[in-house]
């Protein structure tokens, strides 16, 4: 009898990839990756924009509060950099405490660059400043809202003609916890800044509204923006 054959099977065999075939495939991934990566990237600063919004609502919120239970009056607005002599007074001490949180002299991250501050209504997650020595602050409060020098003066939310324009705490552009329109950030949100106003209403604003490049200063001419209520 003739001996049997034995058909060769292709069963449990595997084809491996050519050079070619897996230079294509890198290369339609990448492509892919270039082409997702900018909706990724839309839609984290999108997420960032609200976060920081939702910040300045709750501070917002805060100073009503404490407008509330002090006969109408916003709180201290404290020092530019605060020290040991401001741990007792200033919007970063009376504005948290009507939230029920901590002072910003309890934030660990304030002296130490090294951590990370995460989620805080301090902190700002499009902005990528860390502390310096003992300042770090991503929102920073109107200087003239209630006077300077001489003028600085107790104000009750009442005496404020245009609530709805005058700017009380904004995206900080500099260090001061307590400062003016040149500290505003000029490209923290899409070539912009976002801003709290006295009535408690939040918006964001591009940097060509409140910024003048060619005099690298704020401006204060925008009747939307009002500095000096």
């Amino acid at each position: 009898m003739p001996a049997a054959t034995i058909e060769p099977t292709t069963s449990g065999c595997t084809t491996a990839f050519t050079l070619v075939e897996l230079l294509v495939v890198i290369g339609i991934l990448a492509l892919l990756g270039c082409l997702v990566l900018p909706t990724l990237n839309k839609a984290k600063a999108k997420s960032q924009n609200a976060i920081c919004l939702n910040n300045l609502r709750q501070w917002g919120l805060a100073a009503h509060l404490h407008a509330a239970e002090h006969d109408d009056l916003l709180c201290d607005e404290g020092a530019p950099s605060p020290g040991l002599r401001s741990v007792t007074r200033g919007w970063y001490v009376s504005l948290p405490l009507m939230l029920g949180l901590p002072s910003y002299h309890a934030m660990p991250w304030r002296t130490n660059a090294l951590l990370n501050p995460g989620s805080s209504l301090f902190i700002c997650p499009s902005n990528s400043r860390r502390a310096t020595n003992n300042n770090l602050f991503h929102y920073c409060l109107n200087e003239h809202i209630d006077g300077t020098g001489a003028e600085d003066r107790p104000t009750k939310v009442s005496s404020i003609g245009c609530p709805g324009q005058a700017v009380y705490l904004f995206d900080n552009g500099k260090r001061a916890a307590v400062a003016q329109y040149n500290n505003v950030h000029t490209n923290l949100h899409d070539r912009g800044a976002q801003f709290l106003f006295v009535d408690g209403h939040v918006a964001r604003f591009r940097n060509v509204e409140y910024w003048d490049f060619v005099m690298d200063r704020g401006k204060t001419n925008n009747p939307a923006l009002v500095w000096f209520p």
